[in-house]
């Protein structure tokens, strides 16, 4: 066996730019006589890592030992309520548009409350809490006085309930978890998912309304009392393998499957990026966040960001879509963040508008100092953008940051606090994650272990022993790469999911992830992302994300055309002819060559699970919820298709 290579990646870095002529993140001296451009200044750890090759397999883990954590996370709660009672911890919109603002100290008292009310109704882990909400106050203080009862509680996508026909998904999950109570912002609008899925005697919790027929209670009600001794008890005996939630995954490929999260992995998982990202316990974190709390991104990771350190979460009712951007640029116009964190279409989004807002750039750029963004899918075009408005505004650029997580691993494993910077790259283990590459199907699996990795699925034992290796490290289904194969300490790249491969009906294979980096690269800049289709059919062909803005500058049209309309018009349908016919080129035959390509004019859907927790495109989720869209193109049915010509 090797003997442990142990370099300092800073070193090692100068050495990779020298050679290769790569970009690197921190600019230490940029080749040529060009001046270094200059970040403006946040603490960032760097830890070494240790690399060993061992049969093949490569084993990464950082040098850094991951330092003591609370048992609980809310442990964390009672420590702000102590030291920061006054604290804003929470902040929504109240129906007058101001902000409503709950502090630490009264963020306790009201968990504290609902804890003890909650103990009446005997849940536990066989009987959990399910929430069907969005993110709201309520619904943090519902889940957070379970998490303090010690009942494990299960925030529910609102797509199950609201925008699924047959309520397939809510129905699995019920029977799933068989909750003993749930919890719902509006009757209302949740009524009918209830009505089809859940027993009448199912008790419920409401903020507003009432579903007659039902034992019900309001969540004022659970306010009425303070917490008592039980509750105080009930708290105590929580320790770090306490079931915190269950998380769903997104069920792309089979039913969604619960992801057991425990306090001992909310608690890992902030403690690692606290040690990668000190800056947070410099400053109190201040975040405008929308990401949904049944996602793992926004409920774990963001969320947790802002409990752990003390910080201000303000809650944006906005989305990055042409409806629901307007309400994150008013929350932006208002609340200085001191970090950003979103997907890469609402970097899109944002810099757009920052490139023509003064009021906009005046309050984003205040107080900054981390952006984060999910390693695939945000473009070189966007990033040249964001580093250019900076440094027109305030003279300096803003680190942009970005990892691989997952839902089972609650959810980091990795950062970019490594060198390099490219499409991809996802960077270096974080203090307490093992990382090991394992030959899988002639690419490298990504696999983990350490105190962040769920201890299993729920009541699903056989998916359990399948989802960890012999050695005890979770097996991803993340294709992974080595940025560079002669210097592994230089970090690792995203190279798509294992799952996402099929066969043509000619019984072909098609490798997915080569061929659609490969578009992604070729369609710079107008190529946001693109799904492959489809398994078992005669051809390939694909639905393309594009990047509007550069379409819309592209396509000549007035600012008040239509996305439909830009993607219509004949500029951009020629260049996207132009590019399939580029990559056709390359094509080696039916497993590379695409036939056709269709232009979406709607966005992926986080909340469909068209895109995944680490961002980027979820493959089969995409072709699942536009099956009849690919059905038509497959038959010749749409219009908007353009086709590849004659192979030469």
């Amino acid at each position: 066996m090797p003997a442990p290579c142990r370099l300092d990646v800073g070193r090692a870095a100068h050495a990779l730019l020298e050679e290769y002529d790569v970009s690197f993140e921190f600019k230490l001296q940029a080749r040529g006589d060009a001046p270094a451009p200059r970040y403006r200044q946040v603490t960032i750890g760097h830890p070494q890592v240790e690399v060993v090759e061992e049969g093949g397999i490569l084993h990464m883990r950082s040098l850094e030992a991951l330092l003591p954590r609370p048992e609980r996370l809310l442990d964390r709660l009672l420590h702000w309520a102590q030291v920061t009672p006054e604290q804003t911890f929470i902040a929504a919109r109240d129906t007058s548009g101001e902000w409503r603002r709950i502090s630490y100290a009264q963020m306790l008292a009201d968990v504290r409350a609902i804890a003890q009310s909650l103990l009446a109704y005997g849940l536990s882990a066989e009987r959990p809490l399910a929430i069907l909400s969005g993110n709201d106050i309520e619904h943090l203080q519902m889940a957070l006085g379970a998490m303090y009862a010690g009942i494990p509680y299960c925030p529910v996508s609102p797509a199950y309930s609201l925008l699924s026909q047959d309520f397939a998904k809510l129905r699995h999950v019920c029977d799933l978890l068989q909750p003993g109570l749930i919890f719902v912002s509006d009757a209302a609008i949740y009524q009918r998912a209830i009505e089809a899925v859940l027993p009448g005697d199912t008790p419920l919790v409401a903020v507003h309304g009432e579903l007659a027929g039902r034992p019900q209670v309001s969540f004022a009600s659970l306010l009425a009392h303070p917490g008592g001794a039980e509750a105080e008890a009930a708290f105590r005996a929580c320790g770090p393998d306490s079931i915190a939630k269950f998380l769903f995954t997104s069920g792309s490929t089979k039913l969604p499957k619960a992801v057991i999260t425990t306090q001992r992995m909310l608690c890992a998982n902030q403690q690692m990026l606290l040690q990668t990202f000190p800056v947070f316990a410099e400053e109190p974190p201040v975040l405008v966040d929308w990401l949904p709390w049944n996602h793992t991104f926004g409920g774990s990771h963001n969320l947790g960001i802002v409990l752990y350190n003390g910080g201000t979460l303000y809650l944006d009712g906005g989305k990055p879509t042409a409806q629901g951007f307007a309400e994150t640029l008013r929350n932006l116009k208002e609340i200085s963040p001191t970090a950003y964190l979103t997907v890469p279409k609402g970097w899109e989004e944002l810099v757009t508008a920052l490139e023509t807002d003064g009021e906009l750039r005046e309050r984003f750029f205040a107080r900054i100092k981390l952006f984060f963004f999910a390693a695939a899918g945000l473009s070189q075009s966007v990033w040249d953008r964001l580093d250019r408005v900076a440094e027109q505004h305030c003279g300096e650029r803003i680190r942009m940051m970005a990892g691989l997580g997952m839902t089972e691993a609650s959810p980091s494993c990795t950062f970019t606090t490594g060198p390099l910077s490219m499409a991809g790259y996802i960077g270096l283990p974080a203090p307490g994650c093992e990382v090991r590459l394992v030959p899988v199907d002639g690419k490298l699996e990504g696999r983990f272990r350490g105190p962040h990795i769920m201890p299993g699925y729920w009541r699903a034992p056989e998916q359990s022993a399948e989802a960890f290796d012999d050695e005890g490290y979770y097996r991803s289904g993340d294709a992974i790469k080595l940025a560079d194969p002669c210097n592994p300490q230089f970090g690792l790249m995203f190279d798509g999911r294992l799952a996402e491969d099929f066969k043509l009906s000619s019984g072909v294979f098609v490798s997915v992830g080569p061929l659609r980096n490969r578009a992604v690269l070729e369609g710079s800049p107008y190529v946001q992302d693109l799904v492959i289709a489809a398994p078992d059919r005669e051809c390939l062909g694909a639905l393309v994300f594009a990047r509007l803005y550069e379409c819309r500058r592209l396509s000549g049209l007035p600012a008040q055309a239509s996305d439909a309309q830009v993607l219509a018009s004949e500029p951009v349908r020629l260049w996207f002819a132009d590019w399939l016919q580029r990559l056709n080129r390359q094509a080696s035959g039916n497993a590379s060559r695409l036939e056709w390509i269709a232009l979406q004019d709607e966005a992926a859907s986080i909340d469909r699970g068209e895109i995944t927790d680490k961002g980027s495109i979820n493959q089969r989720a995409v072709l699942q919820w536009r099956a009849a869209h690919v059905e038509a193109l497959y038959r010749g049915l749409e219009p908007s298709i353009l086709r590849a010509g004659k192979p030469s």
